[in-house]
C-alpha cells in the first residue's frame, strides 16, 4: 500500500479485537474447482478459532472440511468513508468430538437458519489481516 492512501494495515491483535465486534461475516472456499462466497454468522471462540454453525448437509460444510479457506469480516460508513475489513486464513474442520461440539452448542454461535442436524464447522487462524480505511477526504482516490 502506498503510505499517503488512506489505507492503514492492522496488526493481528486489532483484526482480532475488529473480528468480535461484527455478528456476520463471509466464508470463502472452493466449491466444484470455482470460487464461493457464503455469509454466515459466526463465534469467535475462546483459542480464536472462528466457529460457524451449519447443517451437517450443506454443501458449504462439506467442501470445507479440511480444507483452506477465508473468513472476512468488515464494516463501513457510507457517510465519512471509512471503515476497515478484517481476513482470516485458516484450515477449516468439522467439529466431530461430541464433548467439543456439546459445548459449542452450549455457548457457541446459533445459526439464523434453522439448522435441524446442526454441525459446527473451526476455522484455524493461521493468518490474519486487516486494514481500516480512514480520513479519505470526498475527492480523495485510494487505491486499493
Amino acid at each position: 500500500m502506498h503510505r499517503h492512501d488512506g489505507f492503514r494495515e492492522l496488526d493481528r491483535q486489532e483484526c482480532l479485537r475488529l473480528l468480535e465486534q461484527v455478528p456476520l461475516g463471509r466464508v470463502v472456499y472452493t466449491e466444484n474447482a470455482l470460487p464461493a462466497v457464503l455469509p454466515v454468522n459466526f463465534f469467535l471462540d475462546r483459542d480464536l478459532g472462528v466457529v460457524l454453525r451449519t447443517s451437517a448437509a450443506s454443501r458449504m460444510a462439506r467442501a470445507v472440511d479440511t480444507s483452506v479457506v477465508a473468513f472476512e469480516v468488515d464494516r463501513f460508513e457510507e457517510a465519512t468513508r471509512s471503515g476497515w475489513s478484517v481476513v482470516v486464513t485458516g484450515r477449516a474442520a468439522l467439529v466431530t468430538d461430541p464433548a467439543e461440539a456439546e459445548r459449542l452448542a452450549r455457548s457457541g454461535p446459533v445459526s439464523w437458519a434453522p439448522v435441524g442436524d446442526g454441525a459446527f464447522v473451526r476455522i484455524e487462524p493461521e493468518l490474519v489481516t486487516g486494514r481500516v480505511l480512514e480520513n479519505v477526504s470526498p475527492g480523495h482516490r485510494a487505491t486499493a
